[in-house]
């Protein structure tokens, strides 16, 4: 892969980084926030836990994401990105363009869901 795409991923690798480091610390505070609510009733106290546990979520789905994004920067720091970790075949454009942070190409993405990586 050439220098300007590396580029054009590394930018917009780190934008996600930047904006995932933002969504996980505000699901923290606001996480703590739903702690800190004096709940009167067991209606309050089940809102306020569904909050959490979907907060919880939101921010576990998004550190999972982070971590992929900083092994793709990296990754780029190898020299190694583009290529699928599995088959060093190279990842295609489209799917880096959608992805920027993949690790499989197509093929070897379907087989990891298959549960055969």
């Amino acid at each position: 892969m050439d220098k300007k795409k590396v580029e054009y991923y590394r930018k917009r690798l780190l934008t996600k980084q930047e904006e995932l480091l933002r969504l996980v610390t505000k699901s923290e505070k606001d996480g703590r926030e739903a702690d800190e609510e004096a709940t009167q009733d067991i209606v309050d106290k089940a809102a306020n836990s569904y909050t959490k546990e979907f907060l919880f979520h939101q921010s576990d789905e998004n550190r999972r994401v982070l971590q992929l994004v900083s092994e793709a920067l990296e990754r780029m720091k190898e020299g190694t990105y583009g290529e699928c970790v599995a088959c060093q075949e190279e990842v295609q454009q489209k799917r880096l363009e959608a992805v920027p942070w993949a690790r499989h190409c197509i093929e070897c993405q379907e087989k990891q869901d298959q549960g055969l990586l």
